[in-house]
């Protein structure tokens, strides 16, 4: 067992069964009455976020969770095969866990996925990866300067929006948290 003092951004908590983790935190002292904690919790499974305050000192589950390096390899099925960068092990893990990451693994991607007790939480992405243009509309002459977007399909068949230059077979730079153009990467 924890107290409130140990919350930290990415702390795992087990609330009623359940596995939280921590994305904000406040220590707040009031004037008047006891000091609590106010938090921002997510949960691991279902992606909810919640408030939620403790009494400072409070007693506090946290869960044991470890994060690892892991290498994307390929898509079998509705599951994920992934490869521990350390021992080489391989876990399979469903389209459920690993969620809106899926729009933006390339095979041979490096990953952090999260395991409690070994069963995986959650795939953790880099901020941004690079992914080339499989499909968009040709760019009309005249079109470099307007701040237009156009629909682009990227090679793993998400698709995002891009400005009205950009052409088939372009690499560009994508935010794997909103999915996002970022840039033309040059190769």
């Amino acid at each position: 067992m924890a107290s409130t003092n140990d919350i930290k951004n990415g702390t795992v908590l087990s609330i009623d069964g359940q596995l939280w983790n921590v994305i904000e935190f406040q220590h707040v002292k009031p004037g008047k009455g006891g000091a609590f904690v106010r938090t921002k919790i997510k949960n691991v499974v279902t992606g909810k976020v919640v408030d939620r305050t403790f009494n400072a000192g409070a007693k506090i589950d946290t869960a044991n969770v470890d994060r690892r390096d892991f290498q994307y390899l390929y898509k079998d099925g509705n599951d994920f095969v992934f490869m521990d960068s350390t021992d080489y092990d391989q876990i399979t893990i469903g389209e459920a866990v690993v969620g809106d990451a899926a729009n933006f693994l390339l095979e041979n991607q490096s990953v952090t996925v999260a395991l409690n007790e070994g069963n995986p939480l959650y795939v953790e992405m880099p901020a941004s990866v690079v992914l080339e243009i499989t499909y968009t509309e040709p760019g009309l002459q005249g079109d470099r300067s307007t701040g237009g977007t156009k629909p682009a399909t990227v090679e793993t068949g998400y698709q995002i929006q891009v400005p009205l230059f950009l052409e088939t077979g372009t690499k560009v730079k994508v935010d794997t948290r909103s999915g996002d153009y970022l840039g033309r990467v040059n190769d």
